[in-house]
């Protein structure tokens, strides 16, 4: 705002200038923190107490199962929020390195050769809360608890607030204007934002879908026998559409450890204890199914099932009203297998951010939305591509043009070949950890391997250790 155009600053009038976020967990936090050096006062609209409890929110139901860090929103958090991966760490957050401290199958078993991309696997819980108390330091960042906004001020050309009710008030209690120059959604993946804009005569944004189908639960251990935690830090099954279950177990703050197994539509991993660990029986190899068997479970199982991945195109031509924008899983939804959800709301930030500030353009609303949308696209085209191919997917845009089927072909080799080829492997995942342009993948000996070298055999068994060289 400060500078911005009138379409974000409300006309550049001398009152004071107010944001309201919707919604305070990631990606509603970072923008309002970015907000806050160009408007006067920031608010942020949080249907839960967060402050009450640091876990299991309500408006979080997946908050209980594996999240992870990528590379790419580590760099994004520490651009908005300096030093905060050191507090992250601080906190006791583990880090990961792959493929080093990984034992993983990916259609067979992947080298352990040094790390060249890091995770952080701490709980999302702790994450939020450290986000939460940087953000809130700001002096211009308020929230507002246990309230729920109901719906938009304004009209089809522009908003100008929203409709507020206390989650302790009744439906039928009016609800309160909260006026504002500019409205984030930060909302997630249940955003209404599509009936408020049509409320207010407005379009809704295309929203493009495709769902595997997909499916996974979660169970806390403790590792008794300490199999993990040393040269092992975790493990993972990567599904593919010939083997479609999957296992990941991984390290969180408090040294217990998360164990998550997913399968497609009507082959669901079952919410009791004992069909969850036999379901893990069914895995490729019986790794991750042996550990659970000589671990303590320390919760029940948790399921979640909406794992569609969602994109709403308000970069697309359609009347919507200025001072309105979408970001995080409220403009872009991807199936949380991947683990790309909060560094994409982190990037998301870091591009609101830049766009802001940069002195080239002119920050309007459909500028900065399509700044936004951009930062999420490599995190798309790796969710939704992967999903495309699984069986019994479904969705309005499964389609890819003729013109990328060669690309794929050529990704395809590059993948058969990231587990074994350290060469190949650094690529793939400075790419899939969001940190690297896909042109990373096209570097002239990527290709070279890509095209003319065979696939190197994986070991023929899970390796338990790691490998000192890197050829």
């Amino acid at each position: 705002m400060t500078t911005v155009v009138s379409d974000i600053d409300g006309g550049g009038r001398a009152r004071e200038r107010h944001a309201v976020v919707v919604g305070g967990s990631l990606a509603g936090l970072l923008a309002a923190r970015v907000l806050a050096d160009h408007a006067e006062r920031v608010t942020v609209v949080e249907r839960d107490r967060p402050s009450d409890a640091d876990r299991r929110r309500s408006g979080v139901p997946h908050a209980r199962h594996i999240h992870v860090l990528l590379e790419g929103g580590q760099s994004a958090l520490e651009a908005v929020l300096p030093g905060f991966t050191a507090e992250l760490r601080a906190a006791g957050a583990p880090r990961v390195g792959v493929p080093e401290d990984l034992v993983q199958w990916d259609g067979g078993w992947c080298r352990r050769t040094a790390a060249t991309t890091h995770l952080h696997t701490g709980t999302r819980s702790q994450l939020e809360r450290l986000v939460r108390q940087r953000v809130l330091e700001h002096s211009a960042i308020d929230t507002v608890e246990a309230t729920e906004v109901v719906g938009l001020l304004g009209d089809a050309g522009r908003v100008r607030g929203v409709l507020v009710r206390g989650r302790d008030e009744g439906p039928r209690t009016e609800p309160s204007p909260l006026e504002a120059d500019l409205v984030v959604d930060a909302s997630g993946r249940g955003t209404k934002a599509s009936r408020w804009l049509t409320e207010l005569g407005a379009e809704p944004p295309h929203e493009e879908i495709i769902d595997s189908g997909l499916a996974y639960a979660t169970r806390v251990y403790r590792d008794t026998e300490n199999r993990l935690g040393g040269s092992v830090r975790g493990y993972h099954v990567v599904a593919n559409p010939r083997q479609t279950r999957g296992a990941v177990v991984m390290p969180i703050e408090d040294g217990t450890y998360l164990a998550t197994l997913s399968g497609l539509r009507g082959d669901e991993p079952p919410t009791d204890g004992e069909d969850f660990e036999a379901y893990a029986k069914r895995l490729p190899h019986p790794l991750v199914h042996d550990w659970m068997r000589a671990s303590e479970p320390l919760s029940p199982v948790s399921c979640f099932r909406r794992t569609a991945n969602v994109r709403r195109r308000y970069d697309l031509p359609g009347r919507r009203p200025a001072g309105f924008l979408a970001t995080g899983d409220a403009l872009c939804t991807f199936n949380p297998v991947y683990g790309q959800g909060m560094t994409v709301a982190a990037q998301n930030a870091l591009a609101l951010r830049d766009t802001l500030t940069d002195p080239r353009r002119t920050p309007g609303t459909r500028t900065v939305q399509r700044a936004l949308l951009a930062s999420a696209r490599l995190a798309w085209d790796i969710s939704a591509g992967a999903d495309r191919g699984m069986p019994g997917v479904w969705g309005n845009a499964l389609g890819a043009p003729v013109s990328t089927r060669p690309a794929g072909w050529y990704l395809k080799r590059v993948q058969e070949r990231a587990g074994t080829d350290p060469v190949v492997g650094r690529a793939f995942r400075a790419v899939s950890s969001l940190n690297g342009p896909v042109s990373a993948l096209f570097a002239p000996e990527v290709v070279r391997r890509a095209l003319f070298t065979a696939v190197r055999p994986g070991a023929d068994r899970p390796p338990q250790e790691r490998e000192s060289g890197t050829a």
